[in-house]
């Protein structure tokens, strides 16, 4: 029977009862049970199943107010793998209180409106435990504070225990232990760094965290979600209790994301096995301590894709839904050996960088070792290696898929052409049309030495270099021809009138320095003997320039006819 794909579906109880394809994640709920961890972060790029995995906490543990409700979120289990481990973790079912909220919407231009956001999440909880109002043994003041807390009439001070006072209030009225779900806890601080109140937002999440976690009586247990491990001492203060599983963990690594073979159970399921290689290379390649993993989101949206045209061309899902404003600061601030290193990732090779996981916000932009980290734990880039040297590890990394790998790619682009925007290239303009080969040379390759490259310097890479480099000759419409061997040049400048300047531009890579005269002379041939200058006689133009451009990584050589 078809099952539709669960495309932002977050909710667990609505994928299960509507029918969504479901990858089978429920012996999360076992291991942690069995792991008894007090407070458990669990740090993972976006998009990785983190919201979805504490929503079926929720309805696993979280305790109804009627039988019939109790029954219909034990219905929500009855097929999974948790339902076949006994009576051991099943007795957990429906037995505790749970505070369950998301920081996410505090993603704000300013402090006041993403506390606001955040006492409104707040205020949500405290509406959704409403029916403690109908129980006895109130005291007055708590029950007082509890009206103006979900009213949001309280002051901004009460909402600094806020948690901690929802959890002693739901343990004294019903006499169960509480289970608090924070998902996306470092949105507001990620947010509030590059907004520019880093420090108010800090200081608000730290008491808030601190007063709820840290020797709560009332606390049976705690699950946290995240991209980023913040630093212990900068959110976590005091926190003896806190176990950190990032994705350097060998626990956990198969709940977020997608394991090979249910990935072939998927492409099973929907009779599309034979993209199997092609969901490889474009959404595979991330390692969460021993488990391999596709990224969740990018393979549920391409193969909602597949069911209805299996020959579909995969798309960057994740690209247009992460922040990728940290791979443009490190393509923005990359020095020479950065530079290097990006391109050394781009053609598909490795790094090594030390380990950093425990940094802020604050720490990214102080050393280039943070930038990666960073790069590394978002999911931007995955571990293949690693290894230990005195006290220090040191990570191999590379470029996870396809996917990462268009992200980078068009970062760079538009950081080019943000680039080229800002530079009085009219010097180099003169120099074409004057036919000073001399100064073209100079000028083209200190752009060359400022850029990034990419497709392992082809043809291609340069024929899109120069194109970027000529788009502002005012005067003139280019005209790119990136196809090779279409009888046509690859790159022609043209005046609207016939009246005014053509100018033609063969490139050629060459395979090695010594040789760029040969590959100049190479393009002039090719400029000669298809007779391209000829062609734009007979549109009219009498004033026609043509330039051979040959290429070495970051050399080149001009000539002309």
């Amino acid at each position: 029977m078809y099952k539709p794909l669960p495309i932002g579906v977050e909710s667990f109880k609505e994928l299960i009862t509507q029918g969504y394809y479901y990858v089978d994640k429920t012996l999360f709920i076992k291991e942690l049970i069995d792991k008894r961890g007090k407070v458990n972060l669990f740090t993972r790029p976006r998009r990785f199943g983190k919201t979805l995995n504490l929503s079926m906490l929720r309805y696993f543990f979280e305790k109804q107010e009627s039988q019939a409700e109790n029954e219909i979120n034990k219905s929500l289990f009855q097929d999974l793998a948790i339902a076949k481990c006994g009576s051991k973790y099943l007795s957990h079912m429906g037995n505790y209180c749970v505070i369950h909220l998301s920081l996410k919407s505090a993603k704000q231009p300013d402090f006041e409106r993403a506390f606001l956001m955040l006492k409104r999440q707040i205020a949500d909880e405290f509406r959704r435990h409403r029916y403690l109002l109908e129980k006895g043994n109130w005291q007055e003041d708590d029950r007082h504070r509890y009206i103006i807390m979900m009213n949001e009439t309280a002051d901004d001070s009460q909402y600094l225990d806020a948690i901690a006072f929802l959890s002693r209030i739901l343990n004294e009225l019903l006499d169960q232990k509480v289970i608090i779900l924070i998902d996306e806890y470092d949105v507001p601080l990620e947010n509030a760094y590059f907004s520019g109140f880093y420090e108010e937002m800090s200081s608000f999440i730290r008491s808030l965290f601190e007063s709820a976690l840290k020797t709560n009586p009332h606390l049976e247990f705690a699950v946290i979600t995240g991209c980023l491990r913040i630093t212990k001492e900068s959110i976590f203060t005091g926190l003896n209790n806190l176990n950190i599983i990032s994705i350097l963990n060998e626990s956990y690594g198969e709940y977020f994301g997608f394991l090979q073979e249910e990935v072939k159970a998927m492409l099973q399921f929907y009779n599309r096995e034979n993209c199997t290689d092609i969901v490889k290379q474009w959404y595979d390649g991330y390692f969460f301590g021993n488990s391999e993993v596709y990224n969740p989101w990018s393979m549920v949206n391409y193969m909602d894709r597949l069911v209805s045209n299996e020959n579909a061309i995969p798309s960057p899902f994740w690209a247009n839904t992460s922040s990728n404003s940290i791979v443009k600061s490190l393509v923005e601030h990359a020095d020479i050996s950065v530079k290097g290193e990006l391109e050394s990732l781009i053609e598909g090779h490795s790094i090594e960088k030390p380990v950093h996981e425990d940094i802020t916000y604050a720490d990214i932009f102080n050393s280039e070792d943070n930038l990666w980290n960073f790069l590394f734990f978002t999911g931007y880039l995955k571990q293949i290696g690693r290894r230990l040297e005195g006290d220090i590890q040191y990570m191999e990394l590379a470029i996870p898929n396809l996917e990462v790998r268009y992200i980078y790619k068009n970062t760079i682009l538009s950081w080019f052409d943000e680039m080229l925007n800002g530079k009085d290239l009219s010097s180099l303009y003169n120099a074409i049309e004057t036919g000073n080969t001399h100064t073209m040379e100079e000028i083209i390759s200190e752009y060359l030495q400022e850029t990034i490259s990419f497709y392992d310097y082809a043809e291609n890479y340069y024929h899109g270099f120069l194109a970027g480099l000529l788009k502002n000759m005012r005067k003139y419409r280019v005209i790119s021809n990136r196809e090779s061997g279409t009888g046509r040049p690859d790159i022609i400048l043209k005046t609207p009138s016939v009246r005014g300047r053509a100018i033609v531009f063969e490139l050629k890579a060459a395979d090695r320095y010594t040789n760029l005269e040969r590959f100049c002379d190479k393009a002039l041939e090719q400029i000669k003997n298809n007779h391209y200058q000829a062609s734009l006689e007979e549109e009219g133009y009498s004033m026609i320039d043509s330039y051979g451009i040959s290429f070495y990584r970051k050399e080149c050589m001009v000539k002309r006819i």
